[in-house]
């Protein structure tokens, strides 16, 4: 999106209206905040940070990262109210090699887990799978459990 500034100029009294283009106002859309958190999440970890702050905040990230804890991938998280969209400040481990997110959210089926743990892992010794389900957001372990499919989130190893 391109914020237009009007320049006016008078010509001989003939007032005409010239629009610029400026570059300095274009500002890019938040297309994914799951998606950007996750990459700053990756960023800090191969810089070495202990600590990152990403924002905006959603329900869906802390949910993700309520799993990525569950597995002590990352450690405590403090979610910060900023009467704006919010910030949460992690605690890194330094475990994470590599999270990202699945996008569009394919559907998966139960039977179909284990073709997505082959395409995304790097070994199913380690590494998950994020779903969110009828039953709420899970790793893929306990998605197979508990016999729901859902749509796919993101994965983490």
């Amino acid at each position: 999106v391109l914020v237009r500034n009007h320049n006016l100029f008078l010509f001989s009294r003939q007032l005409s209206v010239v629009t610029v283009y400026s570059p300095h106002f274009a500002k890019m859309t938040r297309m994914s905040v799951l998606a950007d958190t996750l990459k700053t999440i990756t960023n800090a970890e191969k810089r070495g940070k202990k600590q990152v702050l990403v924002r905006p905040a959603s329900k869906v990230t802390v949910k993700f990262l309520q799993v990525m804890q569950r597995h002590n991938y990352i450690g405590e998280f403090e979610i910060v109210d900023d009467h704006r969209a919010g910030k949460i400040c992690i605690n890194l481990l330094g475990r994470i090699n590599k999270c990202g997110v699945v996008s569009p959210r394919f559907d998966v089926q139960v039977k179909d887990i284990e073709k997505w743990v082959i395409n995304l892992l790097p070994s199913r010794l380690f590494g998950h799978i994020v779903l969110t389900t009828s039953n709420g957001i899970m790793d893929h372990d306990g998605a197979k459990r508990s016999n729901t499919g859902g749509k796919i989130l993101g994965f983490f190893y």
